[in-house]
């Protein structure tokens, strides 16, 4: 019987917060950390930012992951605190919502709906080349694209058997992740040390060869090191599917980001000191360090079994994260304030969200013919990024907003009290600057000769998704009908929505 309570008990606050239970509530706090554990993925990290990092700051680029961990953690206090009170799938839609004007909100959510589908895009197209490299094969553009979409589709028909099957293939994943990346960095560090410790802090005149400053190639780190910590909104995707969720959500995001960045230090500076000549790495001789460094110290015969246990640990993040977008679109979907919501708030006889997952493949997958013409790593990583960036931006602003205004004061589970207040705005001073920094046109993180909307894709990038949600906005109105049903159901707080 006390089985029963903790669900009975989230089903009636899911009731009072104006929704009835609709997905299947079975996570346990571990299973809402293997969610934001494998989003946020360690080996996707470090994969898709040493490289980049060391072509624009050499081995000193590894102190750009502590200061994007800790300005992150700043971001997950606003969200412990948001998220404590208000656990709701599609967490920056719900909770502007309750803070914001709906129209304010209604972008914030759709913001944060693309971002992560484009962050899955990101994700596929990183993925597709292990799969090749598995074969010992170097995949042309279209091969890699074609890849991509049938990443997508495996993942999508994973996730529409339901969350418990999806937690049983994410949980694979994990176990990825423990083998390649605790067991080899400690490795890694302890055995096949190869160089001092004061190479962590060498340029190897990186910078210099792009033609610009250590600053600037440092501020070019921190811009790609971002990607390695975003993610573990994940856990407030799932968070109508965790027991006790106003407790354990919370509980989640702070374990999957604490224990990813600290994985993520670990390897990357185990990775640099094991590495046989990190500077062919900044010369662009060597496109790929880390498996340089494994293969080094282990022998040619950890390639094959190290890119097999890198290509699980892609699939789970992009199942995980494909999960978090579906869930995101559903939550829009149901309040009917996103395009074709009929179709797209439907939940399959497996009660997972099949009208989401349909819609975020599809848009994920529209996006991947961008790299038929060359291979932008960079260039994908750092929109990725800032269409992640600009949705914590807009919330932190929003909280802060609030609080000072005195529409808002923390009544979950989790408050910081009198400090809940400069952390947010030190939260929004970090993602401002790393909005600011991600969107900053760089030549140095696009290939060389790379077409003009490749340096400027992460603000064309956010300027379309932007555009175009102000121009649904405008035709619409779908802020309109948010209103009219917040007048019928309860938001789940006595404080009425604030307007910004």
């Amino acid at each position: 019987m006390a089985t029963d309570e903790p669900d009975q008990h989230d089903s009636d606050r899911l009731e009072a917060l104006g929704y009835r239970q609709e997905l299947r509530r079975s996570l346990n706090v571990l299973g809402n950390i293997s969610m934001g554990f494998a989003v946020v993925s360690p080996v996707v990290g470090l994969y898709a930012a040493a490289q980049v990092g060391m072509s624009v700051a050499g081995t000193a680029w590894v102190w750009a992951l502590p200061l994007c961990l800790l300005g992150q953690c700043l971001v997950v206090c606003v969200y412990s605190e948001l998220a404590s009170q208000w656990p709701l799938a599609g967490g920056a839609y719900q909770w502007s919502r309750r803070l914001a004007s709906p129209a304010f909100a209604w972008l914030s959510g759709w913001m944060w709906q693309f971002a992560v589908m484009f962050g899955n895009t990101t994700v596929a197209y990183l993925a597709s080349p292990w799969l090749f490299a598995l074969f010992g094969t170097v995949p042309t553009p279209t091969e890699q694209v074609l890849a991509s979409v049938g990443f997508m589709l495996f993942c999508t028909l994973v996730n529409a058997y339901g969350i418990n099957f999806l937690r049983w293939f994410v949980s694979l994943g994990i176990a990825a992740e423990a083998v390649a990346s605790v067991l080899v960095g400690v490795t890694l560090l302890l055995v096949f040390r190869q160089h001092g410790f004061s190479l962590l802090t060498n340029f190897l005149g990186a910078p210099k060869g792009l033609g610009v400053s250590n600053l600037d190639g440092f501020l070019a780190a921190v811009a790609v090191a971002g990607w390695a910590f975003i993610g573990f909104d994940a856990c407030v995707s799932t968070a109508e599917e965790t027991k006790d969720a106003a407790r354990q959500v919370p509980k989640a995001m702070w374990w999957s980001l604490l224990s990813v960045g600290l994985v993520v230090i670990l390897n990357a500076i185990s990775v640099e000191l094991a590495h046989p000549d990190p500077a062919e790495v900044v010369a662009g001789k060597d496109l790929d360090p880390v498996t340089t460094a494994v293969t080094h110290a282990f022998g040619g015969w950890a390639d094959k079994p190290f890119v097999l246990v890198v290509l699980v640990s892609f699939t789970a993040c992009l199942m995980a994260s494909q999960g978090g977008a579906a869930r995101g679109l559903y939550s829009l979907a149901r309040d009917d304030v996103f395009p074709f919501a009929k179709h797209v708030r439907k939940v399959n006889r497996h009660k997972a969200p099949i009208g989401g997952l349909v819609a975020a493949t599809v848009i994920s997958c529209a996006a991947l013919p961008l790299g038929l013409n060359t291979s932008a790593m960079g260039s994908l990583i750092t929109f990725g990024s800032a269409a992640t960036f600009v949705p914590f931006f807009l919330l932190t602003v929003v909280a802060l907003v609030a609080r000072l205004r005195g529409s808002w004061a923390p009544s979950g589970a989790v408050r910081y009290g009198r400090l809940g207040t400069p952390l947010n705005a030190l939260a929004v001073l970090w993602t401002g600057f790393e909005v600011v920094n991600i969107c900053w046109p760089r030549a140095i993180l696009a290939p060389v000769g790379a077409p003009w909307y490749q340096v400027w894709a992460a603000l064309l990038g956010v300027g379309l998704v932007c555009v175009a949600g102000v121009a649904y906005l405008a035709v619409r109105k779908p802020h309109l009908r948010m209103r009219a049903a917040d007048e019928d159901r309860p938001l789940g707080d006595e404080l009425a929505p604030a307007v910004l």
